[in-house]
């Protein structure tokens, strides 16, 4: 397709054409002439299409807000050599520019770049656009090659250590994947291994599978960390305040999830992300955590603790100006209660049993953190 500068030497052409008629003065419809058949050539310039086979890899393919990812192109030339061609790949809103070098027939080339993590989300990551351009640049053509990826940019964290419910029972974590009967519930299906109960083992999926399955048993007796979130949008006035919330909602329930304990995570829109301490739940949580936005809530974000399960730990994380009232008023339904406030304007009393401590870098937290563990 013609750029707006060979839209305009076609239609420069076309008045000087026809002054150069009108008046009797061939030089002007020479002039015409030279534009149209540049205009001509550089259409038929664009023309061909570059037969190019890319395949695409992200790696990794989930990382952290703010770590490295690259993004690498395999680019095959499948037809005859071509030229080296300006590319851009879409990543997410924006567009990387790529240099593809001059392809022989035949011939691979790889091309890696960096991709922009600085923002959390799933990023759409492709197709790859190759534009293929005149001399003069009078005409440009377009052609996406290659299979869209994704790029799963999670919320950052730090190592954080859950911290004790306050009562005697499996301060530790759980000891076994075999928990006692009367405190054990159902939570996925693995292979046997040596020692397992022959009671446990699941016949029906046995027979499907060929492999002897038993049922993996978690102790549901294990005090439960809830992680809630304050996510209206209006709470927020700062966009990377409510990235630096998410961060330490995230990296809370990462430290919970990894020692073993059950985990949920809630805003006041409702349940985000609930585990019972198995493997894998990180991963979960992260995921998860990926998708959250401030949105708009009608009801208080307190409100929605009402509605879970009592005891364990609460961590509420919340922007400077913390409705700890609310706070305190759920306060007799857990064991510790814990209120992060993400970059405060002042200090502010903490309500009775009820914890708080500011949060201003990520980076802080984990002392923050070692010393509301070591409060009794």
């Amino acid at each position: 397709m013609l750029t707006p500068l060979g839209w305009g030497t076609a239609a420069a052409s076309a008045v000087l054409y026809a002054a150069g008629w009108w008046l009797g003065y061939p030089e002007p419809a020479a002039f015409a002439v030279a534009g149209f058949v540049a205009v001509g050539a550089a259409a038929l310039w664009t023309l061909p299409r570059p037969r190019l086979e890319v395949r695409r890899e992200i790696a990794p393919a989930k990382v952290g807000r703010g770590e490295p990812a690259t993004g690498v192109l395999h680019v095959t030339s499948a037809g005859r050599g071509v030229r080296g061609l300006t590319a851009r790949d879409a990543a997410g809103a924006a567009r990387v520019a790529v240099d593809v070098p001059r392809l022989r027939a035949g011939a691979t080339r790889t091309v890696s770049y960096a991709l922009p993590t600085d923002r959390r989300g799933r990023i759409a990551v492709g197709p790859l656009r190759l534009v293929r351009a005149d001399p003069l640049r009078l005409a440009r053509r377009v052609r996406e090659y290659g299979t869209p990826g994704t790029l799963l940019v999670r919320p950052r964290t730090v190592v954080l250590p859950p911290l004790p419910s306050g009562r005697a029972h499996h301060l530790e974590g759980p000891t076994s994947d075999r928990s006692p009967a009367g405190t054990a519930t159902f939570h996925a299906l693995r292979e046997y291994v040596i020692g397992d109960e022959l009671r446990h083992v699941h016949w029906k999926s046995s027979a499907r599978t060929g492999t002897l399955m038993v049922r993996q048993l978690v102790d549901a007796s294990l005090p439960t960390t809830t992680v809630v979130l304050e996510a209206r949008p209006d709470r927020w006035a700062d966009p990377d305040d409510f990235e630096l919330a998410v961060d330490a909602a995230a990296s809370v329930a990462a430290g919970a999830s990894a020692a073993g304990f059950p985990v949920r995570v809630l805003t006041g829109n409702g349940p985000v992300a609930e585990t019972r301490g198995g493997p894998g739940d990180v991963e979960e949580i992260l995921d998860r955590l990926t998708a959250v936005a401030a949105r708009e809530c009608p009801r208080p974000t307190m409100d929605a603790v009402r509605r879970v399960r009592a005891g364990g730990s609460l961590v509420a994380v919340t922007p400077g100006d913390a409705e700890l009232g609310r706070i305190a008023a759920v306060r007799s339904r857990f064991d510790r209660v814990v209120v992060l406030r993400v970059r405060p304007s002042g200090p502010a009393p903490a309500p009775p049993g009820v914890r708080v401590a500011d949060v201003a870098e990520l980076d802080d937290l984990p002392e923050t953190w070692r010393r509301l563990g070591a409060a009794r």
